[in-house]
């Protein structure tokens, strides 16, 4: 039985700017399920990107409980949060953040060794997933600027993945790639989340969201839609479009 990874409870979020007070997150409760891959969408300014560093402990809400099974990532410190998101979360982000003077493989021990110590273990996991990739041996010594876009991205895949982490946080993966670099990527999270990874995924593209099983609509602060599909097969692509399709223009996409 699947049970809940990640749930919030009143979740608030809120800045100042110029002496006003702005409510970008409202009251919000969300329960994720563990082995869902969740798909946030909206208008530009609707706070997906706010909802996503607050669930993965980026950012601190205002108000409201983020829970993470048993711990309520709120009552956390930022150095406790740093352990927390090391341990549990994976990232990938539309920016790459690879170490420009370090190899493929160095960038992806530096980050295994943060946690596993033992170099030969991350080594060899590092070399494992970027083969489940797609990525061969030749690339593994390059310096991130020799590869694609699409390349750059799959190892910021195995760079989120190569810790283990109960859940993977993307924020617009595929927002600078062409189209044949962006299905790539897309297909390497689908066979993530065929093997059980949690993935939360904020995008504005129709494609992208089409691989979630579950699609949450933000506006003004608010889900006002709330989507499940089932998993992604691309038997059943164009049945999945249409349904998201008409979902988003309900919610006025």
């Amino acid at each position: 039985m699947r049970k809940t990874l990640l749930r919030t409870e009143k979740l608030c979020k809120s800045f100042s700017s110029g002496g006003i007070q702005q409510h970008v997150l409202k009251n919000l409760d969300i329960s994720l399920m563990e082995g869902d891959f969740t798909v946030i969408m909206g208008s530009s300014g609707s706070g997906k990107s706010t909802l996503l560093y607050a669930l993965s402990g980026m950012d601190k809400p205002s108000l409201g409980d983020i829970h993470f099974e048993d711990t309520n990532l709120s009552r956390l410190s930022n150095d406790q949060l740093a352990v927390f998101r090391r341990n549990n979360c994976g990232f990938v982000f539309q920016q790459i953040y690879l170490l420009d003077n370090m190899s493929v493989l160095d960038n992806l021990l530096a980050s295994g060794l943060l946690v596993n110590k033992n170099k030969q273990a991350v080594a060899a996991k590092a070399k494992q997933l970027l083969i489940q990739v797609g990525l061969d041996e030749a690339s593994w010594g390059k310096f991130p600027s020799q590869l694609s876009g699409g390349e750059a991205q799959r190892a910021g895949i195995v760079r989120a993945l190569i810790n283990s982490p109960r859940i993977v946080f993307a924020d617009e993966p595929t927002g600078a790639l062409n189209s044949a670099s962006s299905s790539s990527v897309l297909d390497v999270m689908s066979g993530m989340n065929r093997n059980g990874q949690s993935i939360v995924m904020v995008t504005h593209d129709i494609k992208t969201a089409l691989r979630g099983n579950r699609i949450l609509y933000l506006r003004d602060g608010m889900i006002r839609g709330d989507l499940a599909l089932e998993a992604f097969d691309l038997r059943h692509y164009d049945m999945r479009q249409t349904r998201l399709t008409a979902f988003l223009a309900e919610m006025g996409w």
